[in-house]
């Protein structure tokens, strides 16, 4: 038996918890009655909770439910090996393997301070008490493995990529039924550089007056609060989108998916709008030019005249943007989430 720490339930889907639901949803149908889901009682996410058979264990939530009544329902269960797919993990429980994502945490400008120093303090401690970890590119397992040369990680880290959404692919390589809007999706924290990219569509539309921005993710006031962004016209701040068809739409019809993000540790979003047959505009930094290689079009997302460059460049060149849609649809082959979750699987017997 493997247990799923299921704790991703009861949080906001950022692509964390992404990745937990679908790692978590083909590990149901590849394992079946041999995996157990348990999860504190403060679930958010009922339909997936029903869907992949979750237990409620304990009365506790967060932390608390995780470091204290999680790992004791597991030793009075029989000790079983517990996955977590999300960051965190029981650092007194040994029988684990976990999914480290990154280590953005480190960040203080980014992160509050207490998100900052508590990550900074459990980390390292799961790690050692890990008995495998994984993260989600070559880029990140680099940065785990120098920033945590102390720790012998080198025989227990390895890589398992993100997927997408999984849909047949449509191949069409056609650019007649786009709109006149670009679109980002993800969160808005200051790491994803929104307001470097509002700054570029100013300059984007000294040329293009016509085209508008669309942003798929909550408007953060503290980020926002001394900025004129939501005033612009141009701009669309549609909020979070959690239904796959909603958002399939906007990145089919949208001109370009431009991501302007200062730190990723892989990039679920752009890969989605390939999969859509959107091209992409992105930043060349950290696990981006890993996930993307040459289906981008790449900016320094430090540089607001180098990103309002590119943009405009596809705008002006369709050739451009089919050859792109093309090179999209090649690189999304490279990903999946039955792949990652077989792989997960094959260490996991390990240890079980």
């Amino acid at each position: 038996m493997i247990v799923i720490n299921s704790r991703f339930l009861t949080q906001d889907i950022t692509g964390v918890q992404r990745f937990a639901i679908e790692i978590s949803k083909q590990l149901k149908i590849l394992y079946g009655e041999e995996i157990q889901f348990v999860c504190p009682r403060n679930i958010i996410q009922n339909d997936l909770a029903n869907e992949l058979g979750v237990k409620v264990v304990g009365n506790q939530t967060g932390h608390l439910w995780e470091q204290i009544e999680l790992p004791l329902y597991l030793q009075e269960n029989g000790r079983p090996l517990l996955l977590n797919l999300g960051n965190t993990a029981p650092l007194l429980y040994f029988n684990k393997i976990i999914v480290l994502h990154s280590l953005s945490f480190l960040y203080k400008k980014w992160n509050s301070l207490a998100f900052h120093f508590l990550y900074k303090i459990t980390v390292p401690l799961n790690l050692i008490s890990s008995k495998f970890i994984f993260t989600v590119s070559q880029y990140t397992k680099k940065e785990i493995t120098k920033h945590y040369s102390y720790i012998k990680l080198i025989d227990k880290i390895d890589v398992i990529y993100n997927g997408s959404f999984g849909s047949k692919k449509t191949n069409i390589q056609s650019t007649e039924n786009k709109q006149n809007y670009l679109l980002y999706v993800g969160s808005i924290s200051s790491s994803k550089n929104v307001k470097g990219l509002v700054d570029a569509m100013n300059l984007v539309r000294i040329q293009h007056k016509d085209i508008d921005l669309k942003i798929v993710g909550s408007l953060n006031n503290k980020l926002f609060k001394d900025e004129k962004i939501v005033s612009n016209q141009f701009i669309e701040f549609c909020g979070h989108i959690n239904n796959p068809d909603e958002l399939k739409e906007l990145y089919l019809h949208a001109k370009a998916f431009v991501f302007p993000s200062l730190y990723e540790s892989f990039g679920i979003p752009p890969l989605e709008a390939q999969e859509c047959g959107c091209p992409i505009v992105i930043s060349n930094t950290t696990a981006l030019p890993e996930i993307f290689n040459d289906s981008a079009l790449y900016f320094d997302p430090y540089n607001v005249n180098g990103i309002a460059s590119k943009i405009i460049t596809l705008l002006n060149n369709e050739n451009l943007q089919k050859e792109l849609i093309g090179k999209g649809f090649e690189n999304i082959k490279r990903f999946s989430w039955e792949t990652s979750a077989k792989k997960i699987i094959d260490i996991s017997e390990r240890f079980k």
